[in-house]
């Protein structure tokens, strides 16, 4: 297998740490939101407020679940319009209460059911990347396990983008890319090696500004050590962006995604 197609496998490994577990170990005080205010709650997006550092910040994350009931329930952490919209009206009320924004990558992509598609799925991640670009708070994402096409994106339009050294981010999954290009699934591994979705590829392309370490066989391996990197790392991005305007932090995220 190459190595990027090794890197596949580990994003998707069933024991990696998922969001709810980074949120409940790096956060204090976390309290959780629900619903978007319009159709209903979404399962596959978990967000509220917390503490980091003493800090207050609102937190979202795409929640694959762990156990196969609990993947059911989050609906493999493939998010459906509503959740897109809840993550939107978290982001709006942290800009209202100034504050930052740190969001948890780890989705195939958004759902692609008829009802999704029917209650606006398309809208529902343009309306994101529109509003997030001009929040006038900072935002900082990494992804954890699989960043996959605009679901991922959705809560990706940030001031600073991090990836796991074992996570891959990428316009649609491999076997996705290879049906498409090839007219064959199997030649996965090969697409993934082209579409340069590892860690070191987008870190070189400046699409990312950071690798986080974890162990060699996955993060899984000491889900803990990886949650402290992760948390020493946002409190020191947090002290950074603390004395700047609403005018530069909008400014510096906008010319980030202008320059790629």
């Amino acid at each position: 297998m190459s190595n990027a197609w090794d890197k596949v496998q580990l994003s998707r490994k069933t024991d990696r740490p998922t969001s709810e577990f980074y949120i409940k170990t790096i956060f204090d005080d976390f309290i959780e939101f629900h619903g978007d205010r319009n159709f209903r709650d979404d399962s596959a997006i978990i967000g509220g407020i917390a503490t980091i550092g003493g800090i207050p910040v609102t937190v979202i994350g795409q929640e694959k679940g762990s156990t196969m009931k609990e993947k059911v329930f989050r609906n493999f952490g493939s998010p459906n319009p509503e959740g897109f919209r809840k993550a939107l009206r978290l982001m709006k009320q942290a800009e209202k209460f100034n504050r930052p924004i740190i969001c948890f990558v780890d989705t195939q992509g958004a759902f692609c059911g008829i009802g999704a598609e029917e209650r606006g799925q398309g809208e529902a991640i343009a309306k994101n990347l529109q509003e997030m670009m001009m929040l006038k708070v900072p935002v900082f994402s990494i992804v954890i396990g699989e960043g996959g096409s605009g679901g991922a994106l959705a809560l990706a339009v940030a001031n600073e983008v991090y990836m796991l050294k074992n996570s891959v981010y990428s316009i649609l999954s491999p076997e996705g890319f290879a049906s498409i290009l090839w007219k064959d699934s199997t030649r996965a591994s090969e697409a993934a090696e082209v579409m340069k979705i590892t860690a070191e590829d987008l870190k070189g392309l400046k699409i990312i500004e950071n690798i986080i370490d974890e162990p060699q066989d996955g993060a899984q391996q000491d889900g803990k050590a990886c949650a402290n990197s992760i948390k020493d790392l946002f409190i020191e991005k947090l002290n950074k962006y603390a004395n700047y305007s609403a005018e530069k932090i909008v400014e510096d995220r906008y010319s980030r995604f202008r320059n790629f």
